[in-house]
């Protein structure tokens, strides 16, 4: 039974259980349909079991050893993956500008932290890729167990990660991938590689840009590593599972005809917006991301009249350049709303 098909059921049981609401009773009533399904353990027949099933099946669309649903976002994937592969003492190497949890992961797993700068791109004010040559000098000087990097990064930078792995083969190094932002990846043959068939851990977020829920995202492991003991130490035992669900849902949605077809869609309505919009520059690997600048404008002034004149929100902007990310749910209207105040500014 899939985690979906067991939320569907419908109980006539009489509840003295957890959740207290019992399914019934709504404090916040716009959520009335989420707390009908959101049910506890003892509410339904072999809940663990549904979800085991799910989590095999999700192993079957990836092609991985492992793929877990998690429900505290890529943060929890990350040092899953940390504590499963390293023990107190062993060295992780880390961009100095990685996401806080990078760091957070090595302390939690009483390892040590190396770290290395990224290139900046001084015309566009973002770091670049991680070279896998500065990955071998590392490797070849420090006694190093495992290397985390991000890729895409945030403003959809891509790094050389068979390469990569390929370096953390020779030292004998795991390699975990932060791919919270490439969660379409393994979908759409006009998107970069994903890392989820290369490294020894991917992570990725289906809220980023895959159209799923806060905080939803997958760990995916290639190795013969149980990442279960580590994500029992600090998870909680009262799962939800209206997100486990829809987690289920959101992968089955981007593995069918009507997802794929989606994910071209959007990559070919972006192309045109870069097309048309001749007064912009555009930077970036990944097509979902629209990194951009204007002539005579520094990204936090095209930012704020994006915001003041037409409404539009980016997601994260420096001084060089802006940042707009885009995804399941980026529809044409919102694109051509985009298209049309880039045209005129």
């Amino acid at each position: 039974m899939s985690l979906i098909s067991l939320l569907e059921r419908k109980t006539k049981k009489t509840l003295f259980t957890t959740p207290s609401h019992g399914q019934r009773f709504f404090i916040y009533e716009p959520l009335e349909s989420m707390y009908k399904i959101d049910l506890s353990e003892t509410v339904c027949q072999s809940p663990q079991d549904a979800l085991v099933d799910a989590q095999l099946w999700a192993r079957s669309i990836y092609r991985t050893y492992s793929t877990t649903f998690l429900t505290n976002g890529s943060t929890s994937g990350v040092i899953a993956a940390v504590l499963s592969c390293t023990q107190v003492g062993d060295k992780v190497l880390i961009a100095s500008n990685a996401h806080p949890c990078h760091l957070n992961a090595v302390r939690l797993a009483g390892a040590r932290a190396v770290t290395y700068d990224l290139e900046i791109d001084s015309e566009w004010g973002v770091p670049l890729e991680t070279k896998p040559e500065v990955i071998e000098h590392y490797l070849s000087r420090y006694n190093i167990r495992a290397v985390i990097i991000t890729s895409p990064t945030y403003e959809g930078i891509i790094s050389d990660i068979e390469e990569i792995k390929l370096v953390c083969e020779r030292y004998d190094a795991f390699l975990i991938v932060d791919e919270a932002h490439g969660a379409l990846y393994p979908f759409s043959d006009k998107l970069p590689l994903s890392a989820v068939n290369v490294a020894d851990f991917t992570v990725q977020s289906l809220h980023k840009t895959a159209g799923g829920l806060n905080p939803t995202a997958l760990l995916h492991c290639n190795c013969e590593i149980d990442v279960n003991p580590a994500l029992q130490m600090f998870n909680t035992t009262s799962p939800s599972y209206p997100l486990l669900a829809s987690i289920e849902a959101t992968i089955e949605y981007l593995d069918s005809n009507d997802g794929r077809k989606e994910i071209d869609k959007l990559i070919t309505r972006l192309e045109k917006l870069r097309t048309k919009c001749k007064k912009c520059e555009f930077f970036g690997d990944d097509p979902t991301k629209i990194l951009v600048k204007v002539q005579g404008l520094s990204g936090h002034a095209l930012s704020d009249i994006l915001y003041e004149d037409y409404n539009i929100e980016d997601e994260k902007t420096n001084e060089k350049s802006t940042m707009l990310l885009c995804g399941i749910g980026t529809d044409n209207k919102k694109i051509d709303r985009l298209q049309h105040a880039l045209s005129r500014i």
